[in-house]
């Protein structure tokens, strides 16, 4: 299993807006990609800015492609997520999970 993990910042302001994006309009995408295995999103205050954390889980790297396009390594930021976000990584990091408990 790959775990593709990102972040981004958000103002305490929109932060509600950006969870909820995640919630509703990332999830329903997710829920629709073969291989497909969860996801979690962390927050936190850092500093004056609230970051996000979001851990996608996806059964092989054909599959995170199958989200993320040929590039996999590219963020997927929508519109959305970028109207409520101050800033994103631009890159994200694919792991293999080696421990399940």
């Amino acid at each position: 299993m790959i775990a593709r993990t990102w972040r981004g910042w958000a103002s305490p302001s929109t932060a509600d807006d950006y969870q909820h994006h995640y919630e509703t309009d990332v999830a329903e995408h997710l829920g629709q990609v073969p291989g497909f295995r969860g996801a979690r999103l962390l927050r936190r205050r850092d500093g004056g800015e609230v970051l996000f954390t979001s851990i996608t889980f996806f059964a092989n790297m054909d599959d995170v492609r199958a989200f993320a396009g040929e590039e996999p390594e590219r963020a997927v930021v929508e519109q959305a997520a970028r109207s409520a976000l101050t800033r994103w990584d631009e890159f994200v990091t694919h792991d293999e999970v080696a421990v399940v408990v």
